[in-house]
């Protein structure tokens, strides 16, 4: 405990000292070199089969083992259990030492990277893993930065440098760093060597917009920023080489602090299987128990007489010992039959899901042509859990990357007597396009434009047309880079500003490069030069930015570009005409869900220009409030603009967002948005893919910068519009029972929207307003958390899956969403615009988003379903196969003695019913995958775990008893009393074992006849196939030849041959078959009429189709009215799902709604939605 204070102490502040290892090495600071797997040689045995032992089912497994090692008790080899636990332990070991080795791979390929290191005036080339705190590095064009650094100098004038950072944000454009001014000119390695400033910052942290620190230097200290800091994972670009000092190294570094740990993922069903493993082994104690306590009456009345010549083996000396003893000898051979068959099992559902990811990665439809990238299913573990996303459950989606694939631009550009609107879209889907080549050489060639009227205003010199693209050249953050002559590529922080410029480009005024204090740009032709005085940068708060720029002629201009909104405001009065005309021109793109910039110029003389500079320069310079003092300067220079036009923008998203959004809405699945964007993109990008939609009652903006604000705001969230339950809602935070208040606040919520920014998301995530939070937001249809750091994003993923028994998912395609998809239940990666890393470490990875609804709608329900049914077979035929020891322990003494002999006990789980429950768990399904899409209403009954939960569990059990009797006692009545033709009776033991096991083969094969939906060629080759073993192998195993070879091992020569010749056999089998099948098909027949599931109704539906009728009827079943028009707008999604289904009587949904019902039965205040969705 004490060494845990110390190093939190030390690590208050950090103090590193340049060029001084000696003195770094005394804080015991982290070295550079990263870990990220779980074992090595020493600790792989030992960890893995701590691990593996955790598991309830090897912990029996190994106790078992330990009684068969006792020989009063077992009547079984030892090697029958240690050789199935050594096989399970070793295939799961060499598994995970595989997953390890990669592990240990890739941190080998990043560990090894080369860096050079300044070490006593000299670059030398030293792997990542040996660079340490204090190092100065040397960076060069496109290197990744090996730690988070302290920029020193750089070979760009001020100190500049450029930098990438996707690995970090997911942002693909490039920013810019700036080393302090004192640091600037040590570009020398020997001017570097001899620098011993001393740095005091904060400790490592997981913040990537902040850092704070000051460098102690020649008896001066100066103030460090995060604009001063280059991060591990960025990229240098555009830069020949620039210095840095190490301030945190390895996994100090932002980058890991971000990075979530690697978290085994195990499905639901997996951890239901480990406590109906407990159930299991209860209920065989007990059966043994039962056994025990009969041994012993047996002993006493009967046994006893028959002392004298077959008497107790030693020790045991009276009948108590002895039904002790036999106690334990039940559990070994009740539980043995079960651990065979769970070898069985284990095996099947590996294989199962093998073929499940096989059929994702198969996918024709999820392959994405454009980039020739097809689906891959990385892990074989989580098929079925795919097939469970839904109510009460979350997909979480990082967001642009993730949705958007280019940008449309809209313009209105104001004249004095008129305006004009134009369009231009930067994908080439136009059939007339205007080539702009003749008129510009230096014109995107993808740039894509129909409407004439605008460039020919630019070509007859319209100055105030002019203008318009002069602003769009030079307001702007771009970075540019020029690969050859005239090839230009644009890297911008966002979108927007990247097709503004581009457009600005097209229409002859081409931005070219920067500098710290210039704008190069073409005009018309002609190269011209800008002075660049001052940029007035954007923030939430303003909502717009600014240049201020000097022309070759010394004019000195204002340029701005913001939200209209805001710009508006600051315009001069004799703009009213003009902003009249561009208000009606915006307010027409606002109703298309379009994002709105006006532009506006002014411009300074130079008395006004020289009088602001110097406010500007103290407000900058000042050390306490220093935001507060800009922003007052940048608001006194940005009044009295003239308004130039204004653009409208539109992210165009992948095909098939919108609908993808809305068939998962309509499937139930809540959809949250993490996103690291701005607040306006991320609010933007909801309307276009219809998250949020104008007919929502209200979209709440949390924004509170402290805990009460944020608090405040929350609660006022719920109260708003919910007046008559305001009084339930304040008993949320007073009641102590969280559950019930979930539920209601879940019941009451309305069309409401949340979004909440990166700073008041810090303050909801703490202690004592998580819960506030996460009610709140599930009381609202929509959720966007913007501007969140990675790390928050696996926050919000862990608060749902702490308060909420949710499945939850996560997609994102950008390294910034590893740690939420690492988080989730399951992570999904895109290979998008952002790289691969999101994709290295997801479960599953596709290129496009509407390829989702297609892996949770069919492969996710398939997988369940299948898994499902699977299961619940293979516990139904093996306690039909083991509970006829149990009814026989009556008949033989409870002697344990087993029915069948050693080699059908031994083949009945290997041989004659694995492959037709394979076949079905890999090849079954209900609906096809067309109408699983068309009908997402199927996807719920693995959303409420209906299919296979511990009720469907103790079904099958009890179906798999009944069958037990069945086959024990029907074939006994007969047989005592049977005779053979030559009258000899046929009530011997080996007689009675063959007809009892042919009985039980021929039972469950017929069973997985009526379990198997969709029939293959694989199945029936599976199905007939092992019947046909099962009776070869009995004839084989009572044929003479086996019994000349092996003699001891063989006894009962013929026995097979002769039960299966007698009719009285083959009566009781065919009696004993319809006595458990009858029952089953009644039940199903019933049930099928008077309470069908919804896939019953869509598969008849199907099945009626394929027969032919009315093709117009047909067709306007298909082709349902208003769906089209219900996609697009958004309104009623779950309204929706009840129309998707209208073909349906009121029984094939009301089991679900029943359901429903019945868990919020407590709820006095349901979703009004909901109540007529369920009407």
């Amino acid at each position: 405990m004490s060494l845990c204070v110390h190093l939190i102490l030390v690590e208050e502040e950090r103090r590193v000292r340049a060029n001084d290892r000696e003195y770094n090495e005394k804080f015991q600071y982290a070295s550079n070199c990263i870990v990220t797997s779980k074992y090595n040689i020493i600790t792989f045995l030992p960890v893995n089969l701590f691990e593996q032992f955790q598991e309830v089912a090897n912990t029996y497994f190994l106790f078992l083992l330990i009684l068969q090692l006792i020989p009063q008790i077992s009547s079984l080899s030892w090697f029958t259990t240690i050789v199935p636990l050594a096989l399970v332990l070793s295939i799961t070991a060499v598994k995970d030492a595989t997953d390890d080795y990669f592990r240990h791979k890739s941190d080998s390929q990043v560990n090894n990277r080369q860096s050079q290191v300044l070490i006593r005036g000299y670059l030398q080339n030293e792997k990542w893993m040996n660079v340490r705190v204090g190092d100065i590095i040397k960076l060069e064009n496109n290197q990744f930065v090996a730690a988070d650094l302290l920029l020193l100098s750089s070979s760009e004038p001020h100190g500049l440098c450029y930098i990438e950072t996707a690995e970090l944000d997911g942002e693909t454009n490039m920013k810019v760093r700036q080393s302090i001014s004192v640091t600037a000119e040590l570009g020398d390695p020997n001017n570097l060597a001899s620098f011993n400033g001393e740095v005091v910052c904060e400790p490592p942290n997981n913040k990537l917009d902040r850092f704070c620190g000051t460098l102690y230097w020649r008896d001066k200290k100066y103030t460090l920023t995060n604009q001063n800091m280059l991060l591990r994972g960025c990229v240098l670009r555009n830069t020949e080489a620039c210095y840095g000092l190490v301030i945190f190294a390895g996994p100090d570094t932002k980058l890991m602090q971000n990075s979530g740990r690697t978290k085994f993922k195990r499905t639901s069903i997996d951890r239901l299987m480990n406590t109906l493993v407990l159930w299991i082994f209860g209920f065989l104690v007990c059966m043994g128990v039962i056994l025990a306590v009969g041994n012993a009456v047996w002993e006493r009345e009967v046994g006893s007489l028959f002392q004298s010549y077959l008497p107790w083996n030693p020790p045991v000396d009276n009948f108590l010992f002895n039904a002790f003893l036999s106690f334990w000898s039940y559990v070994i051979i009740l539980n043995t039959r079960f651990d065979k068959a769970r070898v069985i099992l284990i095996s099947s559902v590996e294989v199962i899901r093998l073929g499940h990811s096989y059929f994702i990665n198969w996918d024709q439809h999820m392959f994405c042509s454009q980039c020739n990238t097809a689906a891959e299913a990385r892990t074989t573990t989580l098929n079925e859990e795919l097939g469970q996303v839904g109510i009460h459950t979350w997909t979480f989606n990082s967001l642009c990357g993730s949705l958007c694939v280019s940008v449309c631009v809209e313009f209105t550009y104001v004249l004095p007597h008129h305006s004009l609107c134009c369009f231009f879209d930067s994908s080439p889907t136009w059939t007339s396009r205007l080539d702009f080549t003749p008129f510009n050489p230096l014109a995107d060639p993808d740039f894509c434009f129909c409407d004439d009227s605008l460039l020919e205003s630019v070509k007859v010199g319209d100055a105030h047309t002019h203008e318009f693209f002069r602003l769009l050249s030079l307001c702007h953050t771009v970075m540019s880079e020029e690969l050859s002559e005239g090839e230009l590529v644009y890297k911008a922080q966002s979108p927007d500003e990247g097709a503004l410029v581009t457009a600005a480009r097209n229409f002859g005024f081409v931005f070219r490069s920067r500098t710290p204090g210039t704008i190069t740009t073409t005009e018309m032709g002609r190269p011209v030069t800008y002075t660049l005085l001052a940029i007035l940068d954007f923030n939430n708060i303003r909502k717009r930015m600014s240049v201020i720029v000097r022309n070759p002629e010394g004019r000195i201009r204002l340029y701005c570009k913001g939200a209209d909104t805001v710009l508006l405001e600051r315009l001069h009065p004799c703009n009213q005409e003009l902003m009249n005309i561009t208000s009606d021109h915006l307010n027409e793109y606002a109703a298309d869900g379009l994002r709105t910039l006006a532009l506006a110029y002014k411009d300074l003389s130079e008395e006004e220009w020289e009088i602001w500079s110097e406010s500007h320069s103290c407000a900058d310079k000042a050390t306490d409030y220093r935001e507060d003092r800009l922003a007052a300067a940048y608001e006194q220079i940005e009044q009295d603009m003239m308004l130039l036009g204004a653009t409208a923008i539109e992210d165009k998203l992948q095909e098939g967002v919108p609908e993808t959004i809305a068939v998962l809405s309509l499937a139930n699945i809540k959809i949250w948005v993490l996103t690291g964007d701005k607040q306006e993109t991320a609010v933007n990008i909801g309307y276009s893919c219809k998250m949020l939609t104008d007919d929502m009652t209200e979209v709440f903006i949390i924004s509170g910068h402290t805990v009460q604000s944020v608090r405040q705001e929350l609660r006022s969230v719920c109260s708003f519009g919910w007046t008559a339950v305001c009084p339930l809602y304040h008993l949320v935070y007073r009641s102590s029972t969280p559950p019930h208040s979930s539920n209601l606040m879940e019941n009451i919520s309305g069309e409401f929207a949340l979004i909440i920014n990166g700073h008041s998301l810090a303050h909801a995530l703490e202690a004592d307003m998580e819960l506030e939070f996460v009610l709140t937001a599930c009381a609202c249809k929509a959720v966007i958390c913007c501007r969140v750091t990675p790390l928050q994003k696996a926050l919000v993923v862990e608060l749902i899956k702490k308060h909420k028994r949710a499945v939850t998912l996560a997609i994102g395609d950008g390294a910034n969403d590893i740690s939420m998809i690492k988080s989730a239940h399951i992570g999904v990666g895109i290979s998008g615009q952002e790289g691969i890393q999101a994709v290295l470490a997801s479960d599953y990875s596709f290129s496009q988003f509407r390829f989702l609804q297609r892996l949770l709608l069919v492969h996710g329900r398939w997988s369940y379903l299948r898994m499902c049914r699977f299961l619940c077979y293979f516990f139904y035929k093996n306690f039909a196969f083991t509970m006829v020891h149990f009814w026989f322990g009556f008949f033989c003494g409870f002697s344990a003695q087993t029915v069948y002999d050693q080699y059908f006990i031994t083949l009945y789980n290997i041989v004659y019913t694995s492959l037709p429950v394979l076949a079905m768990g890999i090849f079954d399904q209900d609906v096809p995958d067309q109408r699983s899409l068309e009908y997402p209403k199927l996807y719920e009954p693995g959303q409420l775990n209906l299919l296979f939960n511990k009720k469907e569990f103790f079904i099958c059990i009890a179906q798999g008893i009944y069958t037990s009797v069945v086959l024990f006692f029907v074939p006994y009545a007969v047989l005592s009393e049977a005779t053979q033709s030559n009258g000899v009776p046929l009530a011997d033991y080996q007689t009675f074992a063959v007809t009892t096991a042919t009985a039980l083969v021929i039972v469950v094969s017929v069973q997985i006849c009526l379990d198997t939906g969709f029939w293959t060629v694989i199945n029936h080759v599976f199905v007939w196939g092992s019947l046909g073993f099962y009776f070869t192998i009995m004839v084989a195993l009572h044929s003479q030849t086996l019994f000349r070879i092996f003699p001891s091992q063989f006894h009962f020569v013929g026995s097979a041959q002769s039960t299966l010749l007698q009719p009285v056999v083959w009566l009781t089998i065919a009696l004993a078959t319809a006595i458990c099948i009858v029952p089953v098909l009644a039940f199903r027949f019933l049930k099928l009429d008077l309470k069908p599931q919804l896939s019953d109704t869509v598969r008849k539906q199907g099945r009626l189709g394929a027969r032919g009728g009315s093709r117009r009827s047909g067709y306007a079943f298909a082709h349902q009215e208003g769906f089209g028009e219900l996609i697009t707008s958004g309104k009623n999604m779950r309204l929706s799902s009840l129309a998707l289904a209208t073909f349906a009587s009121r029984h094939s949904s009301s089991w679900i709604d029943t359901l429903r019902r019945k868990k919020h039965i407590h709820c006095p205040l349901p979703d009004a939605k909901e109540t007529r969705q369920t009407l």
